[in-house]
């Protein structure tokens, strides 16, 4: 199963981006992920223009899951069997919706097959970029039975 995870805006921070380079390596063996980007929208246009730009790069047969502070917390190890589940569906194309600033619109929240938070925290949306990468990587040793910290 390929990954792709659709963002709103780059990674303007190296840190982000040496910390998401990082997990994208890592994953490589494992479960490729692939990551393209959306402009934000300007502040008159809002998450409406955002989510639309998202929706217009997923088919209609793509598994999509949206990241939003609104959705269901779960565990690693629930993650790791979302993941397995899904491809053993046969599922060949998993998209990870990362809204902007601004959030999702509802557009994109109604056609999400999942809608995933990752904490009742608020997070930079740059900064969920690399926690998404973090835990795929995570979930991916968790499946191979692999310890996850070497």
């Amino acid at each position: 199963m390929n990954i792709e995870i659709i963002a709103v805006d780059k990674l303007r921070e190296p840190y982000l981006r040496d910390g998401c380079a990082l997990y994208q390596q890592r994953l490589q063996p494992l479960l490729p992920v692939s990551i393209s980007e959306v402009r934000p929208s300007a502040k008159d246009e809002g998450i409406i223009a955002e989510g639309e730009a998202i929706l217009r790069r997923v088919d209609s047969d793509v598994l999509l899951w949206a990241l939003d502070q609104s959705g269901h917390n779960i565990t690693s190890h629930e993650l790791a069997r979302k993941l397995s589940a899904a491809e053993q569906t046969g599922c060949r194309r998993l998209v990870l919706a990362i809204g902007g600033a601004i959030g999702l619109s509802p557009a994109l929240r109604k056609r999400a097959d999942f809608v995933w938070s990752l904490s009742e925290l608020t997070f930079l949306h740059e900064m969920a970029r690399l926690i998404v990468l973090e835990q795929l990587y995570r979930a991916a040793k968790i499946n191979r039975g692999e310890p996850y910290h070497r």
